[in-house]
């Protein structure tokens, strides 16, 4: 009897166990035997999570813990990829064939699934027809996508929707009017809604630290959400010292923030540009606050011995959350941040960077 009880105590508790899991089963029309590998991301940075075999009916089906929130994770067959959203410990279904793999397919089993297979459907029917650059310019397809959008902006499909790059091309672009204010709206619903999602502070973020350098936004444009002048980053320096950024940018100093990569070959040539702004600008108050982006740690800690201004580590395991508040996809990656602590400038061209202080030095 007392071996009955155990065997029972041990099948619920298996049971428990397998209970926070989500599933994607997958059928590929010819593709037996091809490896299928699944990933996660941190702020577009993707990594494997499981690799599965497809069987030789075709089938394959892959269980892995669930993240607590919703999140985005993909199946990348030589290089083709389905991405399919997971909201808690559902079931997905995946069918395809090997021709078509990430073209031709069909995605079930949620509502969020319908609806990211619809918006995917639909870029793809723009490339296929006109091409990628296509994208930008077809006001149809932003029209039907942002309609999309809008029946749910708090959903992780939102989220999807407004990080969605076609190559390197965004299908919502920061610097224009009406994608912003598409953006604010997410931003707002996961204010109001999934306060303790983590992308809720990078999503508020990405508004606030944009809207002033929209071409084309207009003065009464109101997004509903709590504008926050700063998202601190707290990281170590080659010595160990902690460094704040709040804490920097209370000094009213106007600071430089910028996310790097060491021993790439453009790092180098960056950090030269970088040396001649602040040798010219330290006196007046200039200050740099330099993250390395993961990289090589014991690389970074020999060129950080060798700047003049604040650099920082941050690991890609321990700290991605700081990329992604910062909607960091790129590197280098730079702000402007004003004597009040304020993000006023995101600046992509280096060499533009020292005219563009002129107005807050």
């Amino acid at each position: 009897m007392k071996k009955i009880i155990s065997l029972a105590c041990a099948v619920a508790m298996l049971s428990s166990c397998n209970s926070n899991q989500w599933t994607v089963n997958g059928d590929v029309e010819g593709g037996a035997g091809k490896q299928i590998v699944v990933e996660a991301s941190d702020n577009g940075w993707w990594y494997s999570i499981d690799t599965v075999e497809v069987s030789s009916t075709g089938k394959f089906s892959v269980n892995h813990e669930a993240a607590g929130y919703p999140d985005i994770y993909r199946l990348n067959m030589e290089g083709k990829m389905i991405y399919f959203p997971i909201d808690s410990i559902e079931t997905v279904a995946v069918k395809s064939n090997v021709e078509k793999f990430d073209r031709d397919y069909v995605l079930s089993g949620s509502v969020s699934a319908d609806k990211m297979m619809k918006v995917d459907g639909l870029v793809n029917e723009v490339i296929l027809a006109k091409g990628e650059a296509a994208i930008v310019t077809d006001s149809l397809l932003k029209r039907e996508i942002s309609t999309l959008l809008l029946e749910n902006p708090s959903d992780i499909v939102a989220y999807y929707i407004i990080n969605k790059k076609v190559g390197k091309t965004a299908l919502f672009d920061t610097r224009n009017k009406a994608d912003l204010r598409v953006i604010g709206a997410v931003a707002n619903a996961y204010a109001q809604m999934r306060p303790n999602d983590p992308r809720t502070a990078y999503l508020k973020n990405l508004y606030l630290s944009n809207r002033s350098v929209s071409t084309n936004v207009a003065t009464n444009d109101t997004v509903y959400i709590d504008e926050s002048p700063l998202i601190d980053i707290k990281l170590s320096d080659y010595k160990g010292e902690m460094h704040s950024l709040s804490e920097l940018a209370s000094q009213g100093k106007v600071i430089v923030l910028n996310f790097t990569m060491y021993g790439v070959e453009e790092s180098t040539a960056f950090n030269m540009a970088l040396a001649k702004i602040y040798e010219k600008r330290k006196a007046a108050g200039l200050e740099i606050f330099q993250v390395a982006a993961g990289g090589d740690e014991f690389q970074w800690k020999q060129a950080a011995k060798n700047l003049p201004w604040i650099t920082v580590y941050n690991s890609p395991v321990t700290d991605a959350a700081n990329l992604m508040n910062y909607n960091v996809t790129n590197l280098p990656t730079t702000f402007i941040i004003n004597r009040k602590g304020e993000i006023v400038e995101r600046v992509d061209d280096i060499t533009t960077l020292d005219a563009k202080l002129n107005k807050y030095m």
